[in-house]
């Protein structure tokens, strides 16, 4: 916690009737911030009468409550009903808009309803919770029933929830999502997005509530350029989705588009998620800094697909889009073919799994793997091959360093056999750390 503001406003009688703001300052880095504010609502006499003490509780002062950010959007108006509220960018108190907490000078909305004669002593309190990195966990690949899906938005919240999924991306087949359209869930971050559906080729546009003013369709190669440029204009990230599935597999050049990340794992692994984290590991051997994703492509629940399989596991400064989006752009993030998958901590000195260090200055990773499964296969994947690191002899967690004996990129596989008899598959999948020359 960051040091609380403590504001003390005194209000005269001659305001009553009147709205004024009061003013305060935002710090940057703030992940969230909660406002409370306490005034004498009544005059609390206590009158002596034969059979005991009464005590008048009749109301003298009405205080009523807003928020106004620093480009003068109003936030909320609570009335005098709450004498606390909490805002962050993805989540605000019932009666106030999630909003991001951008520093500068934010007004609280003083409106004085009811003032006794003397005037009245209104004490506020502001305390700040600062971003700090925490893995979170979500789907980026959903449909509702405003495509081919069978749940509303709402639905796929609570199911998040449920799954224990910290985010969800809406991602309906060319159809766009507002951020005032999402629903609200305590926990739960909707992320606002579209699946770009094409007959040469499915994207994801995360992010942005409208990533191009065009229709979706086109003929034409510069057609989907100008879609794709538009959305990464306009802040969206940008993913190649499932570049091998052979009904929606990615007719263009790969090279042909702009794009942020390869989604390489959708829905139950297959043979087509082999074939796309096979080309990202040889864009990775050609030098190119790719990050990847992964989604459940959720429609319905069937035995094999369910919301948060496969998830991804982001390392971000917070859970607002932003964050969540800006992890994803720097490849802090790893997958798993569900929430109660291994985890994996991935880091080389300061730097972790996405960043880029010196192999001069840095050459040892460290690699630490949780919920691990007798039997489960842990690899570093390089350039020039795999090593295996451990095959666990029991249920458990592994750390280990890893040395690199050149430049390149070294990323971690966990391999679980899933059922007994059958080949063994990827349960986890990470972005790398890349050692420069």
């Amino acid at each position: 916690m960051s040091q609380p503001i403590t504001i003390s406003l005194f209000i005269r009688k001659e305001q009553e009737g009147t709205y004024f703001t009061q003013p305060f300052h935002l710090p940057e880095g703030m992940e969230s911030f909660t406002l409370t504010y306490r005034y004498p609502r009544s005059t609390g006499e206590k009158t002596g009468l034969p059979g005991g003490l009464f005590t008048n509780r009749q109301n003298v002062n009405t205080i009523d409550l807003g928020l106004i950010a620093p480009d003068g959007t109003q936030v909320g108006a609570s009335g005098s009903d709450k004498n606390e509220i909490t805002i962050s960018a993805a989540w605000a108190t019932p009666g106030y808009q999630p909003h991001e907490p951008v520093p500068g000078e934010w007004q609280i909305l003083v409106g004085a309803y009811k003032v006794a004669p003397d005037g009245v002593n209104v004490e506020y309190e502001i305390t700040f919770v600062p971003e700090k990195v925490r893995l979170l966990k979500g789907d980026l690949h959903t449909h509702t029933l405003a495509s081919d899906g069978v749940h509303t938005v709402e639905e796929l919240g609570w199911k998040a929830q449920r799954h224990g999924l910290d985010f969800v991306a809406i991602t309906d087949h060319n159809q766009m999502v507002t951020s005032d359209a999402l629903p609200r869930i305590h926990g739960v971050t909707f992320i606002p997005g579209i699946e770009w559906t094409h007959y040469m080729c499915h994207a994801n546009f995360l992010g942005c509530a409208k990533p191009y003013d065009a229709p979706f369709a086109t003929n034409s190669l510069e057609g989907t350029l100008e879609r794709f440029q538009s959305a990464r204009e306009r802040g969206a990230l940008v993913v190649i989705n499932h570049p091998f599935e052979e009904v929606a597999k990615l007719s263009y050049d790969i090279n042909s588009l702009p794009f942020d990340c390869l989604e390489v794992w959708n829905g139950p692994m297959r043979e087509s998620n082999l074939k796309a984290l096979k080309l990202w590991h040889s864009m990775l051997s050609a030098g190119k800094k790719v990050p990847i994703t992964g989604g459940s492509d959720y429609h319905r629940d069937t035995p094999f697909i369910f919301l948060g399989g496969p998830t991804t596991c982001v390392y971000a400064r917070s859970q607002s889009v932003k964050g969540i989006l800006d992890a994803l752009r720097q490849g802090h993030a790893y997958i798993t073919f569900a929430p109660s998958g291994p985890s994996l901590g991935l880091t080389a000195g300061d730097a972790m799994l996405g960043d880029s260090v010196r192999w001069t200055e840095v050459k040892e990773m460290q690699v630490a793997v949780n919920g691990l499964l007798a039997g489960d296969v842990v690899k570093v994947v390089t350039a020039s091959g795999g090593d295996v690191l451990l095959q666990a002899p029991a249920d458990g967690s592994f750390e280990a360093a890893y040395t690199m004996l050149q430049p390149g990129f070294a990323r971690v596989e966990v391999y679980r056999a899933f059922l007994p008899g059958l080949p063994m598959l990827p349960a986890l999948i990470s972005n790398p750390v890349y050692f420069d020359p």
